[in-house]
């Protein structure tokens, strides 16, 4: 039975991978500031944490978590995000801080916390943006989140080549539109042609064997341009 840990996990994406790898006889510890959606479906292999990972009591949370109970972590899934839609000239410096905060720091600091609890063949997927994509379309007013999610591609890239003789690899996964509720605030008109579910069996998928075939590589898991 591996143990899961997945960010994000309240609606969207997260919310359906938590449920999909618990179905699949695996324990899940799913993090996100609201735990009531997961804890109301009481999967016996889900266990949720209501914790802000920008914070570092919330991190040590999750470290006392998998230390009591796991000891190991097989699969790391940084899927948390966040988004500010606004013309570059209405973002200001506390818009970038904000959405960096969540979409990239945390995530160093996340991993970090894990990675003393993961040994030779363990997985870490980063969830990233087709935004964050040098040479994709961009779409205006997303200035401070797809270049996090540049970074983000980036940090993964260095990453795998520094854990590389552990055995430990590293992949990001830059999405394209999927009808959740965040892309639903940012962009109310636009209809995306995936559904959470749709995007999240793709993503269990590579979890669980793509560590097999790639290390420190990006994949475009897209089928609209842009």
């Amino acid at each position: 039975m591996k143990n899961i840990i997945i960010t994000g996990t309240s609606r969207g994406i997260g919310f359906e991978l938590a449920q999909l790898f618990a179905n699949n006889n695996c324990q899940v510890l799913a993090i996100s500031r609201n735990e009531k959606p997961l804890r109301s479906i009481d999967h016996p292999n889900i266990k949720t944490l209501a914790v802000d990972i920008t914070q570092t009591n919330g991190l040590a949370l999750i470290s006392s978590y998998i230390k009591t109970n796991w000891k190991q972590v097989d699969i790391l899934i940084n899927n948390a995000g966040t988004i500010v839609n606004k013309p570059f000239e209405q973002t200001t410096t506390d818009d970038f801080l904000q959405v960096y905060k969540v979409n990239v720091f945390a995530v160093a600091e996340l991993t970090k916390t894990v990675l003393p609890y993961m040994k030779q063949n363990s997985h870490v997927v980063n969830i990233s943006s087709m935004g964050g994509i040098q040479g994709s379309v961009k779409f205006a007013g997303l200035s401070a989140y797809s270049s996090s999610k540049g970074a983000l591609i980036t940090l993964t890239e260095l990453l795998a080549e520094e854990y590389r003789e552990r055995g430990i690899a590293f992949n990001v996964l830059a999405i394209g539109a999927v009808q959740t509720e965040m892309l639903a605030e940012a962009f109310p008109d636009y209809k995306a042609p995936l559904v959470p579910s749709e995007m999240a069996a793709y993503i269990y998928d590579f979890a669980t064997s793509g560590n097999k075939f790639y290390n420190g590589k990006v994949l475009q898991v897209s089928s609209t341009t842009p």
